[in-house]
């Protein structure tokens, strides 16, 4: 190969696409993945059904396994946000 053929240079690429894993039931479907573009692993979930997306670090996900049942049964309830007019914003 002649210094004029050399090959191309290669780098390090584009990040791959997470794999991506389907959690559902008959009241909602999320898609889990990890990112790793940020400053650390995190969970990305999105909605399949408003493609509404949001991100958990560690400390976001340990609050949820720490968090008393009574609270987490508030959170679930769709009528405090999922349903209303202003849920989002």
């Amino acid at each position: 190969m002649t210094e004029a053929e050399t090959e191309p240079e290669t780098g390090p690429g584009p990040e791959p696409e997470p794999e991506t894993e389907t959690v559902g039931s008959e009241f909602a479907e999320v898609a889990v993945s990890v990112d790793t573009t940020a400053n650390g692993p995190r969970l990305r979930l999105e909605d399949r059904r408003t493609g509404r997306v949001r991100y958990l670090d560690a400390l976001e996900l340990e609050t949820l396994v720490w968090l008393p049942d009574a609270h987490l049964r508030t959170l679930l309830d769709p009528s405090a946000d999922r349903w209303r007019d202003d849920a989002g914003r």
